[in-house]
């Protein structure tokens, strides 16, 4: 395809070779030409086809261009309809991919805020409301151990049973309090209430030893035992945690991991402690020091007291219960 200026300029410059293949005046056809040239701006005739068809007039020569440049125009079109169709299968391909993408994106978005919703969840039902009635009345009487055992080493052995029958008093109601309303129960409270009468045995046993009240095997067997359990607990609390084990998640009450299931004989002895402990109290208020009775007290709470002690080895795995996390 040739502009029409480029081929007029070799028009004139090949005007003799045309006089002689045509027969005809190489200026009046080149005249011709140009003047078709300038109405359809653009020529695609061959030489070779004008060599051809020599004898061709001018109509026949229009005609001829004009079926070529019908010719040109199709395959023009066909081609701008091939790169069209590249260009809308490219096009579909990027859109397709891009959908892809963004509907992965969006599901993996989707994916995290449930996990993480569900972290939330999770978190929150491991906390719980440590400040209640019973766990309050629990720590108060954790905090009166010492105080008691104070008492008692001064010897103000009346004062001493007062505050022991406070001491008891609370014990009972925090645990009414929990069963009479399980709103009030807590996990926590599972391990603060015998933590706390753990702290209260270990001070009174002590005093009364120092007091001469109490045999000393006897208080060596009930501080042992009290040392191991409380052991026990802290080793619980490490293993029940879960990921990650910080300090601060360590020692954070409201972060419940494990429920302490005390067993039968456990609550025996714990009666039995209290009532060998109170009598022994009472020995020099009422004057029944050296009582064969109250030695044979002795006995038996050494007894139930080693005999919880290896219950709690031999069953361990029954006498607390690690809480899962809900899937």
């Amino acid at each position: 395809m040739l502009p029409a200026m480029v081929f007029r300029q070799g028009l004139h410059h090949r005007a003799s070779t045309l006089e002689h293949v045509l027969g005809v005046g190489g200026s009046s056809f080149v005249n011709c030409l140009n003047r078709y040239a300038a109405a359809t701006g653009f020529i695609r005739i061959s030489f070779l086809d004008i060599k051809q068809r020599r004898n061709w007039d001018v109509a026949r020569l229009r005609l001829y261009a004009d079926s070529k440049k019908h010719s040109l125009h199709l395959r023009t079109l066909q081609g701008r309809d091939l790169l069209q169709g590249v260009i809308d299968k490219q096009r579909a391909e990027f859109i397709e991919r891009k959908n892809f993408l963004v509907d992965d994106i969006r599901e993996a978005r989707h994916k995290v805020q449930v996990r993480v919703r569900e972290k939330i969840v999770e978190i929150r039902e491991e906390r719980e409301n440590i400040m209640t009635i019973p766990n309050m009345l629990t720590i108060s009487r954790a905090i009166l151990s010492p105080y008691i055992g104070y008492v008692i080493v001064q010897g103000d052995f009346t004062f001493g049973m007062s505050l022991l029958a406070i001491a008891g008093v609370s014990d009972l109601l925090d645990g009414q309090i929990a069963r009479r309303w399980p709103s009030q129960a807590t996990k926590a409270g599972s391990f603060l209430d015998p933590m706390a009468d753990k702290l209260l045995m270990g001070s009174l046993v002590i005093s009364l030893c120092y007091t001469d009240l109490m045999p000393m095997w006897l208080a060596g067997i009930v501080v042992f035992r009290d040392v191991f359990l409380l052991a026990a607990g802290f080793v619980i609390r490490y293993i029940s945690l879960p990921p990650p084990k910080t300090f601060s998640r360590y020692f954070d009450a409201t972060h419940v991991t494990a429920q302490l299931e005390p067993t039968l004989l456990s609550k025996i002895n714990t009666g039995v402690q209290l009532a060998t402990i109170g009598l022994s109290l009472g020995a020099p208020i009422w004057n029944y020091l050296d009582h064969p009775a109250l030695h044979g007290l002795w006995y038996l709470t050494g007894l139930t007291t080693a005999a919880t002690a290896l219950s709690y080895v031999m069953n361990r795995h029954n006498t607390f219960k690690i809480i899962q996390k809900k899937t």
